[in-house]
């Protein structure tokens, strides 16, 4: 390969990067809650689809590649992470405190509100919500980005569902001081 080909490829990577990037880390971040895991694994994602760029810079859809790389990669963390970290509840920093009133204040205690009652739900749920509901992906896409039958798709996203909604509304009484 002469150089003219290498730099092409990794400027067309690093645009790759720019535009992907918020979006693989917004994702990242519902499926994890956490800022810093969510810059790991994105990380992780873009080293791995670096490895096979060659490849997919000539395919129909790398940002679908990379999110069934991102989301795979979350799910094999899980696995590992279950044998050796044990997660706490409580954070002592306090630039995480979620403000409260006015506009700005409501929309952060909403994604606060939703980020925790997503760590209420299994790796494999959690994936399957973010994929169908943020990314918008179809019940069929899920089904293949996940490795899972579309049935499964569904069912999984109907008793996540369920599970999430007395959370929700708990955790916003809780921010509110009265029931919806």
């Amino acid at each position: 390969m002469d150089k003219g080909a290498g730099d092409d490829e990794a400027a067309s990577f690093d645009a790759f990067v720019r535009a992907s990037g918020t979006q693989l880390y917004r994702t990242a971040y519902l499926l994890c809650g956490d800022h810093h895991l969510a810059e790991d694994l994105t990380q992780s994602t873009y080293a791995k689809v670096f490895a096979r760029w060659r490849r997919l810079v000539r395919s129909d859809n790398p940002v679908g590649y990379a999110r069934t790389t991102l989301i795979n990669t979350y799910l094999s963390h899980r696995r590992l992470r279950r044998n050796t970290e044990t997660p706490t509840e409580a954070v002592a920093d306090a630039a995480y405190a979620v403000p409260s009133g006015g506009p700005d204040g409501d929309v952060l205690a909403t994604r606060h509100d939703l980020i925790a009652a997503l760590r209420q739900l299994s790796a494999l749920d959690r994936a399957v919500l973010v994929a169908r509901f943020w990314e918008d992906r179809s019940v069929a896409e899920t089904a293949t980005d996940l490795g899972i039958s579309a049935a499964a798709v569904k069912q999984r996203s109907h008793r996540a569902l369920a599970r999430l909604r007395p959370h929700v509304r708990s955790l916003h009484e809780e921010r509110t001081g009265h029931e919806r």
